[in-house]
């Protein structure tokens, strides 16, 4: 598949299953609960994606869903490949890259993120090696590179809050440019769900 689209937005899912859907909201507010949040956070991510234009790639986590909301012929899914996020991730843009010269990954769980934050991404881009949108926790929303830096996804621990400075590491050890987005919240918690409640203006 050849795109006259130079970027293009990788988005990792997890299949929402039940019991395996946001764990740590599971242990207070019960499976099925987690399981609603959960697919109300892949809505609004399914909803920000259309809203950039950019060729999607939804990378799952345990099975590609054929019969799941994604079903436009503009977005192209595959499987997540590798031993931890880190590998997977590497694996991703690697296949992604063989058809873009810029390359952003998302997440679904920041409903924070905006249509600007991704568009500002691949703006810096067209300047810079390596975009990073860090979250308060030290992990990262959103990471972005103008082509394959593998380096980018090693040494790195993993779902710590060590990931965004541990990856700033990586890139300056690379001798790469980067810039930074806004910092935003990632929804972990119950409570991180119900303060975003809270302030989501679209009920």
């Amino acid at each position: 598949m050849t795109s006259k689209n130079p970027n293009a937005l990788i988005i990792f899912l997890k299949n929402p299953v039940k019991g395996k859907a946001k764990t740590r909201i599971a242990k207070v507010v019960g499976d099925d609960e987690a399981l609603n949040i959960y697919k109300q956070l892949i809505e609004k991510t399914k909803i920000l994606a259309s809203t950039v234009q950019v060729d999607i790639y939804i990378y799952y986590s345990f099975f590609i869903d054929e019969e799941d909301q994604w079903t436009s012929n503009q977005i192209h899914k595959a499987l997540q490949d590798g031993h931890d996020l880190g590998s997977k991730m590497s694996h991703a843009f690697r296949s992604v890259f063989r058809d873009h010269k810029r390359v952003c990954i998302i997440g679904s769980d920041c409903p924070y993120l905006l249509k600007n934050d991704i568009d500002q991404a691949f703006n810096i881009l067209e300047l810079e090696d390596i975009v990073i949108g860090p979250t308060k926790d030290g992990g990262y929303y959103l990471l972005g590179m103008n082509q394959y830096y593998p380096s980018i996804f090693e040494h790195i621990e993993w779902s710590t809050e060590n990931v965004t400075q541990q990856t700033i590491d990586q890139v300056n050890h690379a001798q790469l440019s980067h810039s930074l987005l806004r910092k935003l919240e990632d929804i972990d918690f119950i409570e991180d769900w119900e303060k975003f409640k809270k302030s989501d203006p679209i009920k």
